[in-house]
């Protein structure tokens, strides 16, 4: 009964927190102030506050987190809307999210590497960049610790979504399909959620990358830590 309580408590405070960082992005609408930022800042202050284990919060989160695969799966809706765009822009789709991938996987193994981490944190951080399930199915298939996998993964989404105007404007990409593929490749539902709400066509693109990137990297990142270790 205890435990269905903190579970209740859990939820009932995420959502909370979440309208709350909501709001006040509606009134601010500032990329530092996107939701997922501040309503993950305030349940690590919750935590911290009162010394309470990442295991008592998630008696409640992992119902949260099962509703991960619906939302994705709703994602397919404006997939439908844009299918004619998308089923011609296929190619330089894939060609772009490839390389996101690859480079993605690869940045992540060789400067983690660099940094004199154990082999443990470099398999949880190679899958840093596709979306939590996957990322924590790959991390602990190679070695890695699913916890910490999800950990770099929302590290991965949200820093994608503070830093990509910066990364945009120098790179002076401007297009819908370029913006798409960039923030599914390299920041996931995170990013896909952000793209979403500024173009619904740079969503769509990204609903496709983040996908497509999940299946690339189940196959390379096995390979490449192989091979980079």
């Amino acid at each position: 009964m205890n435990e269905l309580l903190i579970a209740v408590l859990m939820i009932g405070l995420t959502i909370l927190f979440y309208q709350g960082a909501l709001f006040i992005y509606r009134r601010f609408r500032r990329i530092y102030t996107a939701p997922i930022i501040l309503s993950t800042l305030a349940i690590i202050a919750l935590l911290l506050l009162f010394h309470l284990p990442y295991e008592t919060y998630m008696t409640g989160g992992k119902w949260i987190d099962h509703l991960l695969g619906p939302a994705v799966v709703a994602l397919a809706y404006p997939l439908y809307q844009y299918r004619d765009v998308l089923n011609r822009m296929l190619l330089p789709i894939l060609t772009g999210t490839l390389i996101g991938a690859f480079v993605g996987v690869t940045s992540g193994l060789l400067l983690s590497k660099w940094a004199g981490f154990s082999e443990l944190i470099i398999h949880s951080i190679v899958p840093k960049s596709v979306t939590t399930p996957v990322a924590m199915s790959i991390a602990e298939s190679s070695g890695g610790v699913m916890p910490l996998a999800a950990v770099f993964v929302m590290i991965a989404g949200i820093g994608g979504v503070l830093i990509h105007p910066v990364v945009m404007r120098y790179a002076r990409l401007t297009h819908p399909l370029g913006k798409g593929v960039g923030m599914g490749s390299a920041s996931h539902a995170i990013g896909t959620a952000t793209s979403m709400e500024r173009d619904p066509l740079e969503g769509s693109v990204s609903t496709i990358a983040m996908v497509l990137s999940a299946v690339i990297v189940s196959v390379l990142a096995p390979g490449l830590t192989l091979l980079l270790m």
